[in-house]
């Protein structure tokens, strides 16, 4: 398929974008520059938004950038610490696992990244003693009006 190395650039322009903020927090300041280059603008685009406690699988969504974020809460009904919270990403055709986005104990939030192919996905979380919400978005290109968070 020819459009394949197109899509593949694309993805990876927008994980770029998408991790640029994130990076630029570590780094030693950087002398100025005469002329920066434009910067690849991305916006996210909801997949999905699950909630619950104990274990779900998630309907399948199609990913066509293949860059995500994953941002997550979990709320203990314990101990500090006590629970566990899993979230991977499988393919939806073959079931098989993909990538983990987040492995935690107990209570608390975040937000994961993860690059993959462009496929039909789903997420399985496996959850113990915590309630949890997680949405799922994928980064799209800009458009005018559009709002990258």
């Amino acid at each position: 398929m020819t459009a394949r190395p197109a899509v593949r650039a694309r993805t990876q322009a927008l994980v770029f974008a998408a991790l640029v903020p994130i990076s630029a927090g570590c780094q030693a300041p950087s002398p100025p520059v005469a002329q920066a280059a434009p910067a690849v603008a991305a916006a996210w685009h909801p997949l999905g938004t699950w909630s619950g406690n104990g274990n779900r699988q998630t309907e399948s969504f199609d990913v066509t950038t293949g860059a995500l974020r994953l941002r997550w809460e979990t709320r203990g009904s314990g101990e500090p610490g006590a629970g566990r919270f899993h979230v991977s990403l499988h393919s939806a055709i073959s079931g098989r696992p993909l990538q983990t986005f987040v492995e935690h104990a107990g209570a608390g939030t975040g937000t994961a990244y993860a690059a993959d192919e462009p496929r039909v996905s789903h997420l399985v979380i496996e959850s113990d003693q915590v309630e949890w919400t997680a949405t799922l978005e994928e980064a799209v290109p800009a458009t005018a009006g559009s709002r990258a968070p």
